[in-house]
């Protein structure tokens, strides 16, 4: 083995435990760990961010988020005052569906706020008030 051989071993070894080295601080250390996570995470975020797809899933689920929202309150407020119990029940039902939706829709905003980075789309509410 001539000089330039030894050499080349040498820097082979250097880099092998120093990847080795890396790799047991990531998967065996939760500040290693921490900051994998952290970049991975900022990495997935700026994807999301800038991808047509992500975007146009978020607000096709918000719109048909609000569209099953505005069916339950429109149903509610009709019969919500009716003489016939069948009626007030069907009101009362629409008002827990509805009420469940604000609950799903508000989380599902505040999860998803970043796609939009302060440009939300007109027909797309920030926030669904209860019905009460």
């Amino acid at each position: 083995m001539d000089d330039s051989e030894k050499k080349i071993w040498c820097w082979v070894g250097i880099i092998s435990l120093l990847i080795i080295g890396i790799i047991i601080v990531v998967s065996f250390t939760a500040g290693g760990r921490a900051n994998w996570n952290n970049h991975m995470y900022e990495v997935q975020k700026a994807d999301d961010a800038t991808r047509y797809s992500t975007r146009k899933k978020v607000e096709d689920t918000c719109r048909s988020m609000i569209a099953s929202y505005t069916s339950d309150k429109l149903t509610y407020e009709q019969y919500k005052d009716s003489d016939n119990p069948e009626r007030r029940s069907w009101a009362d039902q629409s008002k827990i569906r509805a009420n469940k939706t604000v609950a799903t829709y508000n989380e599902y905003i505040l999860k998803n706020s970043f796609v939009w980075d302060g440009n939300v789309p007109a027909d797309i509410n920030k926030e669904l008030e209860y019905l009460q």
